[in-house]
């Protein structure tokens, strides 16, 4: 069996709107999905054993047991089509780790199908999709990508009408945000007040105009409150963004990362410049989206 690699995007949440918490712990959610080109990559090789190893920045952070939803995809996967989980995933990355991007859920897509591939398992796409949303809720979207509307916790996703390219420059911080923690401030802050989230209507206007200056003005997230309350300094992060002329700047997901839109990739490239001259944040990243989900690039 030959080694198998897959590419795998980030994603940026271009709404998130959070209900109350469900009884299973969860929460309602409708966010919309889009992926950028920020990307892991995660090789499948064979092995007598399950194992994974992890190179690039942030590598020291990312666990190398269960923990790592790498791993306990390939578990599953192999529990599904009953054999032995046996393979060495190594993980290349290139999201940024715990920075509200879905670097760990992306990962788990790539390596389940990686060892669909190296396992020659076979399986749909549809049962692909769906051992992907019983590993997480962001999962099912890295298998796709593209731009879609995520709702129940995010994994039932109907793909968007989205004309045009988008370009993004993403600030990112010194040490990440427990996803876990942003949701329990969340809810501290609304104090039970949430309300049944619905897709924002001037969002899915801008994406089927393909005008990014609409779409930064309707960019929303109901977790940056409580990411900013957990971490202040991400005012500063946003602040500078603006002042630097991004159409509009956003916590990404449960954040650290601060991801700002902007009107082509020349002026990309400028608040890029200005972000980083500021101090603000530890290093930035331009990307372009939309762009495809989990996708091998070598066999």
């Amino acid at each position: 069996m030959a080694p198998v690699t897959v590419r795998v995007p980030a994603k940026v949440n271009l709404q998130l709107s959070v209900g109350p918490e469900r009884p299973d712990g969860y929460h309602e959610l409708v966010t919309v999905f889009h992926a950028v080109s920020l990307f892991d990559e995660v090789t499948a090789a064979p092995s007598d054993e399950l194992r994974i190893t992890v190179e690039g920045e942030g590598a020291a952070e990312v666990p190398l047991d269960d923990g790592n939803l790498a791993m306990r995809a390939a578990r599953l996967l192999a529990a599904e089509v009953g054999i032995d989980p046996r393979a060495h995933l190594h993980i290349r990355k290139g999201i940024p780790v715990a920075g509200g991007m879905a670097g760990g859920s992306a990962d788990a897509a790539a390596a389940l199908v990686a060892c669909d591939e190296l396992w020659h398992a076979g399986l749909p796409a549809e049962r692909l999709h769906l051992l992907a949303a019983e590993l997480g809720s962001d999962v099912p979207f890295a298998l796709i990508g593209g731009t879609a509307i995520g709702t129940g916790r995010g994994e039932r996703l109907t793909p968007a009408l989205a004309r045009g390219r988008y370009h993004w420059v993403f600030a990112l911080a010194d040490k990440g945000l427990s996803t876990p923690a942003v949701y329990r401030e969340c809810d501290r802050l609304r104090a039970g007040q949430a309300s049944p989230p619905v897709v924002s209507e001037a969002l899915m206007t801008a994406l089927r105009s393909g005008d990014p200056s609409a779409l930064g003005r309707a960019l929303c997230n109901d977790l940056q409150p409580a990411a900013l309350s957990l971490r202040p300094h991400l005012r500063l992060v946003l602040e500078a963004g603006e002042e630097a002329g991004a159409l509009g700047g956003i916590v990404s997901g449960s954040g650290p990362t601060c991801a700002f839109l902007a009107r082509d990739e020349a002026h990309a490239l400028d608040i890029a410049v200005a972000l980083s001259s500021s101090g603000v944040c530890r290093t930035v990243r331009c990307a372009h989206g939309p762009v495809p989900g989990a996708r091998m690039v070598r066999r």
